[in-house]
Order: structure tokens, then sequence, then C-alpha cells
């Protein structure tokens, strides 16, 4: 099938490269001139893990092609995936200025019938919003064109988003319309064959759906975090009580690790933005606003713990970081810990010597050039001369460094670790200082 896919961020480049991957032929839209460029020469603006492969391949099959020309892509596809950025306004809300740019220049360009596929994570009521915007550009036109309005959330972690993609849990598509039901099966055909993943409900559901499914994990990690920052107090070890509620059927272990607070492109906004729609309709959340306000004192923890450690006096100290991106395997620093912590540690007159895998680049565009902001090459470099070790993000390679070193190098033997990745047991043995999130009373924590 044809299909346009407006936007090449995150989602959109991801469902535009799998889709081309399945046979379909797949032109992706963007204004952003040097982008395309990019993408036209087999450069990947984002890292996510096997999606670099995906892209030339099917580029280079002449699958996947990339344009500029607004025109081009509304005459290009049956299907048109709107999947441009909803970032939060002012008052947390989703902005829709771009989902709604998109819908008008359907509008403006349409000239048969067309499926305009929701993919954005949107607030209840954006797929009418979407139609009028459509209907309106048409009457300008004294156009009479059928066309639908589906929303199709998208459901990728970062990191992971290639298989989710390949091989999803649900694929949610909420329409009222038998005609765009049978061409959206005939899109997902080739993800769907082993058994039915196809989920169809009306419109509104399949908004609400994706927004309930992002609060609902967020709310497990805040509460992992509320009851970590309480065993801290009572002398228990969170680890362990994780095991024992994990065990348990009904609640898994799933999105149950304790840490230092949540970040990425979708939890934070995403609680906000329904919190805001609760809002809106005469109904004050008490648990979403509860949940964002649990992870954002969470961010501060592992400030609060250096600065603990050193009383108050971070001047002219020197903190190492392991860990810039939100999670492992992405570069996304947005509303990543490790800013939280690094722009506290500045305030505060300490130097950082950071490092991440893949988020070095990010980390440069997002802060410059700094004198107290060091980008090193490999972890054991961002050792050398630093008091302390912070770690804020669970990479592999961070899991079983040489301690030994650590102790040689750092000034002094302390790691606070912000993912729980080691056993205090064995950093003891080591001569380490451990300090991690709500792992009994040997941990220390504002107030």
């Amino acid at each position: 099938m044809k299909i346009t896919i407006f936007g090449t961020g995150y989602v959109g480049l991801v469902t535009g490269a799998c889709l081309a991957d399945s046979g379909h032929d797949v032109l992706c839209m963007d204004v952003d001139q040097g982008k395309i460029e990019r993408l036209r020469n087999g450069q990947i603006p984002i890292y996510e893990p096997g999606l670099e492969p995906i892209v030339r391949h099917n580029a280079d099959a002449g699958r996947l092609k990339f344009t500029t020309d607004t025109t081009e892509a509304v005459a290009h596809g049956l299907l048109q995936f709107i999947a441009v950025g909803t970032p939060p306004d002012e008052d947390g809300s989703a902005d829709l200025q771009y989902v709604l740019a998109v819908a008008k220049s359907i509008g403006q360009h349409m000239d048969d019938y067309k499926v305009v596929v929701d993919k954005s994570t949107v607030p209840v009521g954006t797929a009418d919003k979407v139609r009028d915007a459509v209907r309106l550009e048409l009457d300008h036109r004294n156009l009479e064109l059928d066309f639908d309005v589906v929303s199709n959330p998208e459901f990728l972690k970062e990191g992971a988003a290639v298989n989710d993609f390949m091989k999803p849990d649900r694929i949610i598509v909420g329409t009222n319309s038998d005609r765009a039901e049978e061409v959206l099966r005939e899109v997902y055909y080739p993800f769907n064959r082993n058994h039915d993943r196809m989920i169809f409900m009306d419109i509104r559901s399949a908004e609400l759906t994706k927004y309930a499914a992002n609060a609902m994990l967020a709310t497990k990690i805040s509460f992992m975090n509320e009851v970590a920052n309480l065993a801290e107090r009572l002398g228990a070890d969170i680890e362990a009580v994780r095991r024992g509620i994990g065990s348990d059927p009904r609640i898994g272990y799933h999105f149950i690790y304790p840490g230092c607070g949540y970040g990425g492109s979708c939890f934070p906004k995403d609680v906000q933005a329904l919190a805001r729609t609760a809002h809106g309709c005469g109904y004050e959340s008490k648990l979403l606003n509860a949940v964002e306000a649990v992870n954002y004192d969470q961010k501060h923890v592992l400030f609060d713990k250096v600065s603990h450690y050193f009383q108050g006096d971070l001047a002219n100290k020197t903190v190492a970081v392991w860990g810039l991106s939100f999670k492992p395997n992405t570069d996304d620093m947005r509303e990543a810990p490790a800013r939280t912590l690094m722009e506290s540690l500045w305030e505060a007159g300490a130097r950082v010597q950071a490092f991440d895998p893949e988020a070095m680049e990010e980390t440069q565009r997002i802060y410059g050039n700094r004198d107290d902001l060091q980008l090193c090459g490999t972890k054991e470099q961002a050792l050398r001369g630093a008091d302390i070790l912070v770690i804020c993000t669970e990479w592999k390679e961070f899991r079983s460094p040489d301690f030994e070193a650590i102790v040689k190098t750092l000034k002094e033997p302390v790691i606070i670790d912000g993912r729980n990745m080691y056993e205090p047991q064995m950093l003891d043995r080591y001569g380490l200082i451990y300090y991690a999130i709500g792992r009994g009373r040997n941990q220390f924590s504002a107030g």
C-alpha cells in the first residue's frame, strides 16, 4: 500500500521504516530540509538499535523515500499518518499546533479518498479537531471528498522500538468506519499473522488508551520510588521488597524498579497532559498529580545524596557521572534525571565529568561548552580527578566495572547509584562506600 508519514522524528521514522520493511511503499515528509537530506544520505538523526540498517535497506530498495514537498506527500498515500510532535504547552497540556497544521495541509492538497491516521500521542477529542481541520480546507476548495480519521496510537519503547513495531503486543485502532478498518487491517496484516493482535474500538477510547497505558506505567514507577524512600527511613531493602511483591502475578516485575525518576519524551508529558485533560472536563485527578509530584522530587534524590555526603559544601568538588540519557539504548535526554543532577551540581559550584555510550553529542548540543562540564571518551576517563561517582543510567557496560580501579582512581571511594545496579555486600569487599535507592539504614536521605 502507498503510505505517507508526516514527521521523521522518533515515531515517524520507526513507523515508516518498519512499514516499508514489510513491503509497503512509504514516503516520509518533514519540513526540516537538513534532516531530509541527511536521511536521503543514509544518516539517521536518532540512535535506536536496529533502525539504521532497516532505513538504509528499504531506501536502497526504493520502498522508503523522503521529501519536504507537502503536495507530493499528500498525493502519495492512501494513508496519511500524522506522527509529528505534541510537546507540552505552558500549562502541561499537549500542544496540537503541528498535528493540526498537517491536517490542514492534507485538506489543502488531497484530491481523493484518504485515511488520516493520528499516530502522535494526542488528547481525547483530537480526531474531531483533525476532521474539522481537513473538512474546513475542503470547504474552502468547494470540494466534497470522503475521508476518515483514525486513532492508531504507538506503543514503542525507546531502545526496543523496532522489535516493538515488528512484534507488537497489540495494535490499537480507533474508528467507526468499516472502510477505514479494512484499510488498517491490510496495512498491519504482515504484523498480525500468528494471531490477531488488532483491537478495534471507538476513536475516543483509542486516544485515551495511549494516555492510560503510559500513566499506569509511570504510576508503578512513582509508587516504587515512594516505597523506596520509605524503605530508607525504615531500614528495609527495597530490592528485597521488589522481589517479594513482583512474585505476585497480579503485580509482576515490570516497571517496579526503584530509581532516580523517569524521563523521556512520553511519561512526563503524557501524565501531565492527561491530568490537564481531566482538569479541563471538571475532574481533578489526585493520583496523576501525585505521580508527577513524586517523580519531580525523585529526580532530586541523587543531588540530595551528594550534597548530604559533602555536608552541603560542593564548591570545587568534581563529580563523575555515568549515564546521561534517560534510559539505556537511546541518546534521548529529554527529562533525563542526569540533567536535573548536573544542573543542581553546577548551581552548587561543583564540576561534572560525564560519560554516556550514546548521548555525548546530545549533551554537547544541549549545554554547549562549559568550564564546569567535561565530556569524557570513556567511563574510566570520567573517574580521573573526580571526588565521587554517581550513576544515572543503567547501561550494560556499567554492570561489571573494575571496582578496584574505581577505588584507586576516585579521590573518595564513594558510589551513589541511582539505578541500584550493584549488591552492597559486594562493594563492601572492595572498600567502596555505596549509596543506592531505598537500600536500608546505611543510606542517607534528605530530611
